[in-house]
């Protein structure tokens, strides 16, 4: 079963708890006791280093919850938005109905996106990785329709917050898909910082810091983390952002 087919469920729910699982047991019919707090839920992997089930339907209840508050917040859901959805995490035809389920709900619910922000945190403190890549799939649909718009710019940098990244990490984000925002000027590409490299740094430092991040965001990895399969375009696009400012500044170097 894919995990679109898991995600729905009362068994997700209660072993899940907080706010998200509080959403997805309300969904399913059932009560989730006492909205356990983020701390308590199961993280890591199992015992032979498969990823725990939960945090893999955490991440994708995340994405679609938190998209779903983003759509509220300049007010309006695009069709291309929910096509960019669709497309980028291959939800097959027959599990449209049950995302849309969990993405109305998530609209209609009276919690703020934060409550939701702060228990994915919880969850994955220990792995920065999945978190930069939930953030980037947030960054996917508010870019659907061509332009970020000033009030999900304001939420994109809260959840950034809430994670746990500061500014010039947020800005690698944005810099890595070259994002045109209402009313602001996306900032320069610039390989250093993407790499997260100082500009007067040398050759081997500079590789150094590529191979570092390349292991950290090779698409095995992070799903050894908890980032389900049916995401791993976007990790496929931060290794090619990764490769493309290595590959420039490589050339930078030995044209000196």
């Amino acid at each position: 079963m894919s995990i679109w087919g898991k995600v729905i469920g009362g068994a997700a729910g209660f072993a899940m708890g907080g706010p998200l699982g509080g959403l997805l047991g309300a969904l399913a019919g059932h009560a989730v006791d006492g909205f356990r707090d983020a701390e308590q839920a199961p993280r890591g992997s199992d015992d032979e280093g498969r990823p725990d089930q939960t945090q893999t339907i955490a991440f994708t209840v995340g994405v679609i919850v938190l998209s779903a508050k983003m759509a509220k917040a300049d007010g309006v859901v695009h069709r291309v938005e929910i096509e960019a959805f669709k497309r980028i995490f291959h939800v097959p035809d027959h599990e449209l109905r049950n995302v849309g389920r969990l993405f109305d709900a998530a609209k209609r619910d009276s919690a703020g996106f934060e409550s939701y922000a702060k228990q994915l945190a919880q969850m994955f403190q220990d792995r920065p990785e999945v978190l930069e890549e939930l953030l980037a799939g947030l960054f996917h649909i508010a870019v659907a329709d061509d332009i970020v718009h000033l009030a999900e710019l304001a939420f994109l940098r809260r959840v950034a917050e809430i994670f746990g990244f500061p500014p010039d990490e947020f800005e690698q984000v944005w810099r890595q898909h070259g994002t045109r925002i209402e009313g602001a000027n996306a900032p320069e590409d610039d390989p250093h910082a993407i790499l997260g490299v100082a500009r007067d740094a040398d050759f081997d430092t500079i590789k150094a810091a590529y191979r570092k991040l390349m292991r950290e965001n090779h698409p095995d990895a992070l799903i050894a983390k908890g980032m389900p399969q049916e995401f791993i375009d976007l990790a496929h696009e931060k290794t090619a952002a990764l490769n493309t400012a290595y590959e420039k500044l490589e050339r930078e170097m030995r044209g000196k």
